[in-house]
């Protein structure tokens, strides 16, 4: 099969002669170990999940750092928490040595908290997320069909070895997610876990009603609010915030929650064939919830500090995606069908008639494969977006 390059390798290469340290963060199978292995060829690996190495570090971190002192790759590097104080001290004792560690690991929280507390000023920060589709355009693995894709997800390991969804997302949940989210919290009731993560995929796409989800999932709103925050410092899911600048106090402020991954979402919904999908109430989140998704990783993957949001008022007006240019905005709208109406552009057009910033684009992304201009804005096929 096609090689699957990964755009982040761009970033990373630019920015290894200007920061001594290099931090690449990401859930669990997304492909952190092979971009760095494949990157680095030169660098020593070391992966701080290997008992022996983790009880080395920690009991002796000087004697750690003087056999593993430069050209390294240390994995999962959170687990060994003593070493970002005194790997500050060794990068600060060579100031002119650049790109001589490469930190990465799976749990965001830990992760940024050490390097926060430590490394600030000395890393260059990189996401990895799953696949986003202008890599598996450039592999030509994308499906010809968004629902197909849909479904299929963006896991390299799904496409490097092919293995069945429905495998796949199994033994994610019950290797990874449980494990990570164990980890960061105390859960003494698993199942009431994975009741609420199912309760967080049939909430993709929609307002996130705290109060809801934790009555629904039998637990306490802060129990709620730690177990998502566990689920975003895992990359399992994310909040999108709505756009309020300049606006009425009628503007919804409550965020909106999001998977990383669709595939992942579509199993804990339980939807396991594209017939099922097509007549699901649910398709229009799921296919607004990769649009999105599809964003995130995108920018992220080429290194870029982009803001997107979306934008609702208390009479249901609605932008499904804005992304501030400073002077000027994007607007986007996405819908789930192969067919573009002309009330499609609706939205768009009573967003831009109250909207205090000019909008640079209004598009609307859909479930087709062309792409046109048209006067009430440009139609984008879910293939083409966002094109950075």
């Amino acid at each position: 099969m096609d090689v699957i390059n990964r755009h982040i390798y761009k970033a990373i290469r630019e920015y290894q002669s200007k920061y001594p340290i290099l931090a690449v963060t990401g859930p669990r199978q997304s492909g952190k170990t092979t971009l760095l292995k494949t990157l680095f060829p030169d660098y020593r690996y070391v992966s701080l999940e290997n008992p022996d190495a983790r009880d080395f570090a920690l009991r002796d971190p000087n004697g750690f750092l003087a056999e593993y002192n430069d050209f390294m790759i240390f994995d999962e590097v959170q687990q060994a928490p003593a070493l970002f104080s005194y790997l500050q001290t060794l990068v600060d004792s060579r100031p002119e040595r650049m790109g001589g560690f490469i930190l990465s690991g799976s749990q965001n929280f830990h992760l940024m908290e050490r390097i926060t507390q430590s490394l600030a000023g000395r890393v260059a920060l990189f996401k990895l997320l799953p696949l986003d589709m202008q890599e598996l355009k450039d592999a030509h693995l994308l499906a010809e069909d968004p629902l197909d894709q849909l479904l299929h997800g963006f896991y390299p390991a799904l496409y490097d070895r092919k293995i069945a969804p429905a495998v796949f997302y199994s033994n994610y949940v019950q290797t990874y997610v449980n494990r990570d989210v164990t980890e960061l919290l105390e859960v003494k009731d698993l199942r009431l876990f994975k009741n609420f993560l199912s309760l967080c995929a049939a909430r993709a796409g929609q307002l996130l009603n705290m109060s809801s989800l934790a009555n629904e999932a039998g637990i306490s709103q802060p129990t709620a609010k730690s177990w998502l925050s566990a689920l975003e410092s895992s990359y399992i899911t994310f909040q999108l915030y709505p756009y309020h600048k300049n606006f009425s106090k009628r503007v919804v402020k409550t965020p909106k929650l999001y998977f990383y991954d669709t595939g992942l979402l579509a199993y804990l919904l339980k939807i396991k064939t594209r017939e099922m999908l097509v007549t699901h109430p649910v398709k229009g989140a799921l296919f607004e919830n990769m649009v999105v998704a599809e964003f995130h990783k995108q920018m992220h993957h080429r290194y870029r500090d982009e803001r997107p949001w979306f934008w609702r008022d208390n009479h249901g007006n609605e932008i499904d995606l804005l992304v501030d240019q400073g002077i000027n905005l994007d607007a986007y709208e996405i819908k789930a069908s192969e067919t573009i109406l002309t009330e499609n552009f609706n939205g768009l057009a009573k967003f831009e008639q109250i909207a205090t910033s000019a909008l640079r684009i209004k598009g609307l992304i859909y479930a087709g494969d062309l792409n046109q201009k048209r006067s009430a804005g440009q139609v984008i096929s879910w293939r083409d977006f966002p094109g950075f």
